[in-house]
C-alpha cells in the first residue's frame, strides 16, 4: 500500500467527518433560526399590546386631568 493511498483514505475519512458535522450544524442552525423567529413574533405581539394599553391609558388620563383641572378652578373660585 503506497503512502498516497493512505493519504487519500485519511483525507476521505476527514472529509466524511466534516460533511456529517456540517449537516448536523446546519440542522441546529435551522432550529435556532426558527426559535429566534418565534421569540421575535412573541416580542412583537407584546409590544403591540403595550402600545394599545398605553394609548388607552393616554385616552383615559387626558379627560381625568382636564376634569381635575376644572375642579381645582371651581374650588379656587368658591374660596
Amino acid at each position: 500500500m503506497e503512502w498516497a493511498m493512505v493519504l487519500v483514505i485519511i483525507l476521505s475519512i476527514f472529509l466524511a467527518l466534516f460533511l456529517a458535522l456540517a449537516i448536523v450544524l446546519t440542522v441546529l442552525l435551522i432550529k435556532v433560526t426558527r426559535q429566534i423567529k418565534s421569540v421575535t413574533a412573541t416580542a412583537e405581539r407584546t409590544a403591540l399590546k403595550f402600545e394599545s394599553v398605553a394609548s388607552n391609558a393616554a385616552t383615559f388620563t387626558s379627560p381625568i386631568a382636564i376634569a381635575q383641572l376644572v375642579k381645582s378652578f371651581i374650588t379656587n373660585r368658591k374660596k
